[in-house]
């Protein structure tokens, strides 16, 4: 049995609703320009973001009301159970399995949690088997799409043959923030949406691609770079204005040292597989890996259809890239909170 870890499948899903971005701005508006001083400067953004349209848990009246964390913890219960169903349930599928098959699953999301895990709360309605290792991860944000891929694929390589489901699940919209009078908060509901995805992977033969290496960086003392800020009222962005700089000085070192630990170099990489986590981002990044303004066009593509849906977004670009046709070798790469970066290289199977 081989310990050449493949992923096998990849799916993704939305949920039912659509809010364009044209939508967006005048209920922001409405809801805000009377209470911020500084509103209209920043309502540019909305037609700065690069984005279109993006799915989300609720119909855009349903924001126009204040909630607390019941109502923000049932939505995602309900919505974030419906989109791992149907998210996993299609990538099995794709993959020739059943839910029976699974070995062990890794859920990732950091925009709500349930106890017990989502993954137990649905197991019975997945068809999981009694034996299954649960592995949830919090907390990683937008760079766990990358960093959960790794973790199901170092999980996947421990144990040839076993099949591990990794699913990716975010619903930003339910951080919308009636009462957070701040620049991150508008800036938000300019930039996040919805979504889901899920992988199968498995230290088999063939496959979409072989998984070669994974590695992370940690960047000390960047705490205030991105993350929640916990109250009553629930999650409230911290976003700073520093970070597409930030991103273009520091990305390119850490991606560098990551795939030197892999014996490789930032020129072995013929494609590399961005979290699109804004336009300003995107720009800095094909800055940062001296790329061609552009190039990171499946990128572009996904922020414009879904918005920044946090973790499973890379995925969605993924997702793109394999239907496009993957060069040699790829390299999907998040930044999230810690402030930290995530890369993962994946090598063509045929």
């Amino acid at each position: 049995m081989t310990d050449t870890v493949r992923l096998v499948s990849l799916a993704t899903a939305t949920p039912e609703h659509v809010i364009f971005q044209n939508q967006a701005a005048e209920a922001s508006a409405r809801l805000f320009a009377g209470r911020f001083e500084d509103f209209h400067h920043l309502a540019r953004v909305f037609d700065t973001a690069g984005i279109y349209k993006r799915h989300a848990a609720r119909p855009l009246a349903w924001f126009d009301e204040p909630h607390g964390w019941q109502d923000r913890m049932q939505a995602y219960a309900e919505v974030a159970g419906a989109l791992f169903v149907e998210a996993a349930t299609s990538a099995l599928r794709r993959a020739g399995l059943e839910a029976g098959d699974v070995d062990c699953v890794v859920t990732v999301s950091s925009t709500g949690f349930t106890t017990p895990s989502l993954d137990a709360q649905l197991s019975r309605r997945m068809g999981f088997r009694t034996d299954i290792e649960r592995v949830p991860v919090f907390g990683l944000g937008c760079a766990a799409g990358v960093s959960g891929f790794a973790i199901a694929a170092r999980l996947a390589r421990s144990r040839p043959g076993a099949v591990v489901l990794f699913v990716s699940i975010e619903l930003c919209t339910l951080a919308f923030r009636l009462d957070e009078l701040t620049r991150p908060n508008i800036i938000a509901t300019a930039l996040f949406g919805d979504g889901a995805a899920a992988c199968v992977l498995r230290a088999s033969e063939g496959g979409l691609a072989e998984v070669e290496s994974t590695g992370e960086h940690l960047f000390p003392d960047t705490l205030d770079i991105m993350g929640w800020k916990i109250d009553d009222g629930g999650f409230g962005i911290v976003l700073a204005q520093s970070l597409p700089p930030f991103a273009e000085r520091e990305l390119a070192p850490a991606v560098t040292a990551i795939l030197a630990r892999n014996g490789l170099e930032l020129t072995d990489i013929d494609r590399f597989i961005c979290h699109p986590g804004g336009t300003k981002v995107l720009a800095a990044m094909e800055s940062a890996l001296s790329l061609t303004s552009g190039t990171l066009d499946h990128e572009r593509a996904v922020l414009a259809e879904y918005g920044n849906m946090s973790s499973p977004t890379v995925l969605f670009v993924l997702e793109r890239a394999i239907r496009a046709g993957l060069p040699e070798r790829s390299a999907m790469i998040a930044m999230g909170p810690g402030f930290s970066a995530s890369c993962v290289t994946l090598r063509r199977t045929a």
